[in-house]
């Protein structure tokens, strides 16, 4: 449903989006990550028509968005970066003008009204203006905005900006059941989005793609993939754990009986260690095995290019 090829943005000398190309397929939580200024509102804004690539291709149903952008982006659901809307009116009036501006009219619109408001839990702010509105309550009037028209497509930037946390776990429910018949791409810079939500991740910086697959394919790039940490409640001789069958390396925090053992190969090492733990009787309070750490993968990444 979206093909991107060869998509630039350059402002003056300023290469902002370098050379990217993706496609995006229905049924895909795209998760776009990237630090500040790495390029991601610049792409969202192109892939919305609001920018025009200065080189490259946006399809999107087919259809070129510098030939269709009109057509285009009644099927488009956009929430962008700030979520901005008129402070002096309240959320009804302003999902109400909207809903005009889409074309929803009679017995469609007042449904939709009714259904988006329930999905975002905006009912009781409702008749205050927007500008007296907290900043998670204001995002939630702008997600509702964005899917108002029920389109094919949303494009979410930093969609749980905030929120707190139990307004984040409801704001990923919408998002994943809406995707069941949607395609929708987040830009977001909080890692635990992409685990929570998405089932691809996308890494820019500097303009360009550094990395393009699954969640989980980011989290065995981690060097803690399948490490792992144990806690000991005293702290005793643990030079033997290094040397168990499979264990590459082992990282040691004394002063809070912290350690972790690094497997060879992403083997497992539980049935080992905790054989080890077992035989010896260490007093270890805590023994669990890591999915990875995306913070450092995402370091990693990002730091080569700004190198």
């Amino acid at each position: 449903m979206i093909s991107v090829k060869n998509l630039c943005k350059q402002f003056g000398d300023f290469m902002a989006v370098d050379n990217l190309s993706f496609e995006v397929r229905p049924g895909d939580i795209v998760g776009f990550l990237g630090p500040n200024g790495a390029g991601k509102s610049t792409t969202m804004k192109m892939l919305t028509g609001f920018l025009a690539p200065t080189r490259g291709e946006i399809r999107i149903f087919d259809q070129d968005m510098s030939q269709s952008a009109k057509h285009i982006q009644r099927q488009l659901g956009y929430l962008p970066e700030g979520a901005p809307a008129y402070g002096d009116m309240t959320p009804l009036q302003f999902l109400d003008f909207i809903a005009n501006v889409r074309g929803l009219r009679g017995q469609q619109k007042r449904q939709r009204l009714n259904d988006v408001v329930d999905m975002v839990e905006i009912r009781s702010m409702l008749d205050r203006p927007i500008e007296n509105l907290s900043k998670g309550f204001k995002r939630r009037v702008g997600l509702a905005q964005a899917i108002l028209h029920d389109p094919q497509i949303l494009i979410l930037d930093e969609p749980t900006d905030g929120l707190d946390p139990n307004q984040k776990h409801q704001v990923r429910e919408l998002i994943q059941n809406l995707s069941k018949d949607k395609l929708v791409i987040i830009s977001t810079h909080i890692l635990e989005e992409v685990t929570a939500v998405c089932n691809r991740a996308m890494i820019i910086a500097g303009g360009r793609m550094l990395f393009d697959a699954t969640p989980d394919d980011l989290q065995r790039r981690s060097r803690y993939y399948r490490a792992v940490s144990l806690h000991f409640t005293q702290m005793t001789d643990i030079s033997g754990l290094a040397e168990l069958p499979g264990v590459d390396d082992m990282e040691v925090e004394k002063n809070s009986g912290r350690v972790v053992l690094f497997p060879e190969h992403q083997q497992d090492l539980m049935p080992v260690v905790s054989a080890y733990i077992k035989d010896r009787g260490l007093q270890v309070d805590s023994l669990y095995q890591e999915q990875g750490r995306l913070d450092d993968v995402f370091r990693q990444m990002t730091a080569e290019v700004r190198e």
